[in-house]
C-alpha cells in the first residue's frame, strides 16, 4: 500500500510539472498593453507623428540663428534658396523613426558632391547624405545612403534626377556618462527607396569634412537640412519620438 501511494506521489508530481510546462498561458504577456497607433493612408502620417513640413509653410523650421527660413516653398516642397544656409527643426529630438522625401534637380549640372547635393542632419552632429548618386561616382562613403565620411551604404538604389526618393530613418543617439564620456554610441537603420542601406549602423561620431569624427556630449538636437549650393526640395517630413 505504502509503494502504491508513492507512486500515486510521483505520477501527480509529473503530471501538475508536464501540464505546467506544456500550459499556453504560462508565457501569454499581457502588460503593457501597446497603445493604438493609426497607420497614415495614401502617404499620409500616423496619428501620432509629429509632421515638421506638410508642404504648406515653414512654421517648424528656422535658419541656424533662430531666423525664418527663406528657403521657398511652392507645389507641396520645400527646395534650398542657394546662399541662405542651412534650416532646422524648432524642435529637439533624441530618438526618433523619421520618413523623409527629397528630390534633386531634375537638370544635371555638375558632378560628384557637385550634384544635389544636401544633406540631413541627426540631432545637429550626425549626416545622412542626400545627393545625385544616379550614376554619379563618388567616393563612397559620401553617395547617398552614406553616413557622410563614415560609412557606406550597403547597396545604391537611388534614382534618377528629378524624381522623387524616401528615406525612412531609424535614429537612436547616442547616451554619455556624467564626466562627458561616451556610454553607447549613436545607431541608425535607414531604408532608400524601400532598400535597407544602414542596418543598425554605428556612428562613429560628429560628420566631419575634413579629419575624424569627433565625440562630444549633448543633449537633444534638431533636425538640420543641408544648403550645399544645390536647389534640392523635400517633401513629408514627419518624425515619431521613439
Amino acid at each position: 500500500m505504502r509503494n502504491v501511494l508513492a507512486m500515486a506521489l510521483v505520477v501527480s508530481a509529473m503530471t501538475q510539472g508536464f501540464s505546467q510546462q506544456d500550459d499556453p498561458k504560462a508565457t501569454e504577456v499581457w502588460e503593457p498593453e501597446p497603445k493604438v497607433v493609426t497607420p497614415g493612408n495614401n502617404g499620409a502620417p500616423p496619428s501620432d507623428a509629429i509632421v515638421l513640413f506638410d508642404g504648406k509653410d515653414l512654421s517648424k523650421w528656422s535658419d541656424k540663428k533662430g531666423n525664418p527660413s527663406k528657403w521657398t516653398v511652392a507645389d507641396g516642397a520645400l527646395t534650398v534658396a542657394k546662399g541662405t544656409g542651412d534650416i532646422k527643426s524648432k524642435q529637439e529630438f533624441g530618438d526618433i523613426q523619421l520618413h523623409i522625401e527629397w528630390r534633386t534637380p531634375a537638370k544635371v549640372e555638375g558632378d560628384g558632391q557637385g550634384r544635389g547635393n544636401s544633406g540631413i542632419f541627426f540631432q545637429e552632429r550626425y549626416e545622412l547624405q542626400v545627393l545625385d548618386s544616379y550614376k554619379n561616382r563618388t567616393y563612397s562613403n559620401g553617395q547617398a545612403g552614406s553616413i557622410y565620411k563614415q560609412t557606406p551604404p550597403l547597396v545604391n538604389p537611388t534614382k534618377g534626377p528629378g524624381e522623387w526618393q524616401v528615406y525612412d530613418v531609424v535614429y537612436i543617439a547616442p547616451r554619455f556618462n556624467s564626466d562627458g564620456t561616451l556610454k553607447t554610441p549613436g545607431r541608425i537603420t535607414a531604408f532608400l527607396n524601400g532598400v535597407l542601406v544602414q542596418n543598425n549602423t554605428e556612428i562613429q561620431g560628429t560628420t566631419e569634412y575634413i579629419g575624424k569624427p569627433k565625440v562630444v556630449a549633448h543633449e537633444k538636437g534638431s533636425l538640420v537640412l543641408q544648403d550645399h549650393g544645390n536647389p534640392t526640395s523635400f517633401r513629408n517630413i514627419w518624425v515619431r519620438e521613439l
